[in-house]
């Protein structure tokens, strides 16, 4: 079982940045790949990147591939999303996820997070 909490989500001014974080509890924490989606009003979940659980391989939606960016600590049980040159529709609720598998956590992972709401003002 893995818990998941994000934060670091906000109103920022189109063109602007912002750093989510998600801590995950429990012992293995590096044995999971990591993902983050959003749900924009109205839309559908979509997934936005991933993140391998040691090596660091990573994939991104094409709408975010060069301006997002995704890390983990292993030592710290956290996975980052770095966003930069926010648009306004990058407007979304962001969710963390956890899988055991790199299929599973762009397709439909195990576990998610509760979401942070992400606001960009045009």
């Amino acid at each position: 079982q893995v818990q998941l909490v994000e934060s670091g989500g906000g109103l920022v001014q189109a063109g602007g940045s912002l750093r989510l974080s998600c801590a995950a509890s429990g012992r293995t924490f590096s044995t999971y790949a990591m993902g983050w989606f959003r749900q924009a009003p109205g839309k559908e979940r979509e997934f936005v990147a991933a993140i391998t659980g040691s090596t660091g391989l990573t994939i991104y939606a094409d709408s975010v591939k060069g301006r997002f960016t995704i890390s983990r600590d292993n030592f710290k049980n956290t996975v980052y999303l770095r966003m930069n040159v926010l648009k306004p529709e990058d407007t979304a609720v962001y969710y963390c996820a956890a899988d055991n598998s790199w299929v599973g956590v762009r397709k439909g992972p195990d576990y998610w997070g509760q979401g942070t709401q992400v606001t960009v003002s045009s």
